[in-house]
């Protein structure tokens, strides 16, 4: 897979993850207060956890080939790690 359908692929993919935390911070709403700000901080995380694996997907726009596969299995690795962590959060 070339740099440019990856990259539409994983964007897709970071579009995907936003409408969950989106729906996460609506579920926030209806909780009791502490369950509230208990879920908020997490949410707060993802948020984090989104940014980076965003800024690591622009990242690989800008290496060398010899270094794509490197920054690409970072990519994936933080990426992998926000899933789990959705997938936590939703059950």
């Amino acid at each position: 897979m070339d740099k440019k359908a990856y990259r539409e692929r994983q964007e897709a993919q970071l579009k995907e993850w936003q409408a969950e935390i989106d729906k996460l911070k609506a579920q926030a709403q209806k909780k009791s207060a502490e369950a509230k700000i208990t879920l908020e901080k997490q949410i707060e995380e993802l948020d984090e956890k989104k940014q980076q694996i965003k800024e690591n997907l622009d990242a690989l726009q800008e290496v060398s080939e010899d270094r794509w596969e490197e920054v690409r299995r970072a990519y994936e690795d933080k990426a992998e790690e926000l899933a789990e962590k959705l997938k936590e959060l939703k059950q």
